[in-house]
């Protein structure tokens, strides 16, 4: 499905469930795409958990731009691909997520989206090599909200601190686009994804 945004518009690769118990909205990297293995594993689970899955594809990437540009319009839009997607599945409890880039669009909005947890994959800290230009702040924005972080162990952007988030999860040896882990990452969402799944009415 496609949803008109103020960028442009966006494209949604939804898998859908029968009364779902929540709505995952989940995105990609700078340059990358929702078919990474990371976001199909983690799409897999929320599927098992009774969850309905919209894997975003943002309107720069749908434009063939690999740079997502201004942060606050692209926050502006996701805000507003998440609206139209509430609309869709009213009264719904809605997750959102992202690996790289897509874990800071959802870190930030957040709050305004009204989410009930926050999944980052490969959550960037700060710009390789430049630990001084942390983006903990994005992470702390999240407020209240459960923010559940998964990155590698060797990622050049660095891991974010567990008192940070709700659980840090690291992966031995793997760099910022995981090569392996990914029943680590399933093993790590499922029960989360679980809890939402006891909510259902």
């Amino acid at each position: 499905m496609r949803i008109e945004t103020t960028a442009g518009p966006a494209e949604i690769e939804l898998d859908d469930v029968d009364r779902p118990a929540f709505l995952l909205v989940i995105t990609h990297g700078a340059g990358g795409g929702v078919d990474a293995k990371d976001i199909l594993a983690v799409r897999d689970s929320a599927l098992e958990g009774g969850g309905a899955v919209a894997r975003v594809v943002q309107p720069y990437r749908v434009a063939g731009r690999r740079a997502p540009g201004n942060a606050d319009v692209q926050d502006r839009a996701w805000l507003e691909i998440v609206g139209a997607l509430r609309e869709r599945f009213p009264g719904v409890p809605v997750v959102q997520g992202g690996r790289s880039n897509g874990a800071r669009v959802a870190c930030r909005t957040a709050v305004a989206a009204g989410a009930r947890g926050v999944l980052a994959l490969s959550f960037p800290l700060h710009p390789p090599g430049k630990p001084e230009k942390s983006r903990r702040e994005e992470l702390l924005a999240t407020g209240d909200i459960e923010v559940v972080v998964i990155n590698g162990g060797s990622d050049p952007f660095g891991v974010p601190d567990p008192a940070d988030a709700a659980e840090v999860r690291v992966i031995p040896k793997q760099p910022h686009s995981f090569r392996t882990g990914f029943d680590v990452i399933a093993a790590t969402v499922t029960p989360w994804f679980a809890r939402w799944a006891v909510g259902r009415e």
